[in-house]
């Protein structure tokens, strides 16, 4: 009896390893578990040596293709030097859309199906000239897809800035956001970025479908909520597939023979690990704060360490891993930090590898800025966090972590809207490390990693939920050939 054909499915990642990671991690589970053929298409940034790694180690073992798109030429767009992030993303990824209708032309073998990561949600029409069933995949949590499918109404029902509020904003359905807590687009509604936001929200819902990277478990109430006609449902007008936790599988020789023999030495789960992900900064005043802190603390640490910044708390965000000379990130350091330190903390200039770093048996803590791509790597590894959200929409994943799942600590104050300072900082780290609190928050971490495991493999949650996205892009493509 002949094979039945395997279903073909084009992937498109946005720039930024935020959605690199997930995009190419979805692709190969579609691939391994699902028995799919995938492509993924990215749109790197330049001089990215974080990408530039994810992208090689993606091909060992070599499940899917990966085809890198031109970068697109910005000059005709009119982008300002100061254009704020998402901005930037939405335009990078519309000047782009010759070159990945070239680059589907150029394919072997048309794709039966394609999947965009959320900034390419212009590109849903594409699905539609190639006839084939298109879905968008939001690489995030539950919360920030309804607060991100709803921003519409919320532009048409709010008056002023969401910001000036004293009342949180209600979402159907789901918990309430406390006007500090939306994403950046929406912290300013005259700044272009707001209005590419709210353009781009509302296209999200025009696909076939949406797919998460969470599990059913972390979110049920919210999840429940997005399908319920009575509240998001209508909204999101379509499935929603749990297909989470998708993170960068473990690579032990990636983590450099000093750093593995100093955390090898350690006790266990004694290590705070500390790092603001791909594009985080900080000021050079913060950053004192937080050495103190850390020396006050008398806990072991891993600390990722950048210049800080004068610009805005995304700083790196277009030039992530491009490396900071090691001599010149500890001159910001205060007097005598590394004297201090020595033997206790291991300094990490500008990048590391961060799984490796959470996956090891001595690390305790992770003093985070909430990405979610981290958040779900510190999940998975049942490692308890101090959030500090820096920018995108960090802020409401810390108020999700902290007040809804339980595994996490964060400053009274926001750290965009004033500094911490080094008592708070030391208090905050001793809790995570070693006090009554700290370890019920490690315990509730370890339920959520044996969840997590257990909604991945046959059987769970998310297998079966792209087990359904897989049959229902079948009678879609059945459906398509019929009205043809």
């Amino acid at each position: 009896m002949e094979k039945p054909k395997k279903l073909r499915v084009a992937l498109l990642s946005s720039p930024g390893p935020g959605h690199l990671i997930p995009v190419i991690e979805l692709g190969k589970c579609l691939v391994a578990d699902h028995d799919f053929e995938a492509t993924v298409f990215v749109l790197p940034l330049q001089a990215s040596r974080a990408e530039a790694e994810i992208i090689k180690f993606a091909m060992t073992p070599k499940l899917l293709d990966i085809v890198e798109l031109p970068p697109p030429d910005l000059s005709a767009a009119g982008l300002s030097p100061d254009a704020a992030v998402v901005t930037r993303l939405v335009v990078m990824m519309r000047e782009a859309r010759p070159a990945f209708r070239s680059a589907l032309e150029a394919m072997e073998a048309r794709p039966d199906v394609l999947i965009v990561d959320m900034f390419g949600a212009e590109y849903l029409c594409i699905g539609d000239e190639l006839g084939i069933p298109k879905y968008v995949f939001v690489p995030s949590n539950a919360w920030f897809l309804a607060l991100l499918i709803y921003s519409p109404a919320l532009d048409k029902e709010v008056k002023g800035e969401y910001v000036d509020r004293t009342e949180p904003l209600e979402i159907p359905g789901c918990k309430p956001l406390r006007p500090e807590d939306v994403v950046d687009s929406m912290m300013d509604r005259s700044d272009q970025q707001y209005h590419e936001y709210v353009q781009w929200a509302g296209g999200i819902p025009t696909g076939d479908g949406i797919l998460l990277n969470v599990w059913e478990d972390l979110q049920a109430e919210t999840l429940t909520a997005l399908r319920n006609e009575e509240f998001l449902g209508r909204v999101v007008n379509g499935p929603v597939y749990t297909a989470g936790p998708l993170t960068r599988p473990v690579r032990p020789a990636s983590l450099g023979k000093e750093l593995l023999e100093w955390l090898d030495k350690q006790p266990s789960e004694s290590v705070m690990f500390v790092s603001f992900g791909s594009g985080g900064t900080m000021s050079a005043e913060q950053q004192v704060e937080l050495a103190w802190g850390l020396e006050l603390s008398q806990q072991r640490f891993i600390w990722v360490l950048r210049q800080p910044t004068v610009k805005a708390l995304d700083g790196s965000f277009f030039d992530v891993g491009k490396g900071d000379a090691g001599d010149e990130v500890l001159s910001f350091l205060p007097s005598g930090f590394t004297a201090h330190t020595r033997g206790i903390g291991f300094i990490l200039p500008s990048w590391a590898s961060q799984v490796e770093i959470l996956s090891h048996p001595s690390v305790g803590g992770f003093l985070s800025h909430c990405g979610w791509n981290s958040t779900l790597e510190s999940i998975v590894n049942g490692v308890p966090m101090i959030a500090w959200p820096l920018y995108a929409e960090q802020r409401l994943n810390a108020t999700l972590l902290t007040e809804e799942i339980g595994v996490a600590l964060r400053p009274k104050v926001l750290p965009s809207k004033k500094i911490v300072g080094r008592e708070e900082i030391e208090k905050l780290v001793r809790t995570i490390m070693v006090e009554k609190e700290g370890h019920t928050l490690r315990d509730r971490v370890r339920d959520l990693k044996s969840s997590a495991q257990k909604a991945m493999t046959r059987g769970g949650s998310s297998y079966e939920s792209l087990c359904k996205m897989k049959e229902d892009c079948q009678m879609r493509i059945r459906q398509i050939k019929k009205a043809h």
